[in-house]
């Protein structure tokens, strides 16, 4: 597996897509936590399948040590408490605007993610704190500018696209 970006790009692809599908299933199911219910029956039949699947495909043996296994179940965790709180997130408000949520979450990741590895820098360039302001930048520029459906019985005469 040498295709960094490319599974990284799928990443952001799925990512990307899962706000507007949950923004989806609420709709269809009348319940926000309906789909966190389906979300988690996911999680556990893709990671299931998909896990043996790359672990048989690398070579990998059957066996697993308790300090994995944990961090394992705490970065499952986490990625399950990101759904619900996402989930939470489109309850109170941002099915609505999911151009708003979906920035926020992500770019905010991506901050939260480069703040974690300065526990073990030994050197943390001045670019750093720039590239957090530039993702701060970027997700107000995107969900600005996002377009997004009008209201229920507006016109589109009436409404302004890219105006949350």
């Amino acid at each position: 597996m040498r295709y960094p970006i490319l599974f990284a790009l799928m990443t952001a692809l799925f990512f990307g897509l899962y706000g507007p599908s949950l923004a989806q299933a609420r709709s269809a199911l009348h319940s926000p936590f309906k789909p966190y219910f389906a979300i988690g029956l996911a999680y556990l039949v893709w990671a299931t399948i998909g896990g043996t699947i790359a672990m048989k495909l690398n070579g990998d043996a059957f066996t697993f040590t308790g300090q994995g296994m944990s961090w394992g179940f705490i970065a499952g965790s986490m990625g399950a408490f990101g759904a619900l709180t996402l989930t939470l997130a489109m309850f109170t408000g941002g099915g609505a605007m999911p151009h708003i949520v979906m920035p926020i979450v992500f770019g905010g990741a991506t901050t939260v993610s480069a703040l974690v590895a300065l526990r073990s820098a030994e050197h943390v360039s001045p670019w750093l704190g720039i590239g957090i302001v530039i993702v701060a930048v970027g997700i107000v520029i995107v969900a600005y500018n996002t377009p997004h459906a009008a209201p229920p019985g507006a016109t589109p005469a009436t409404t302004e696209q890219g105006n949350p």
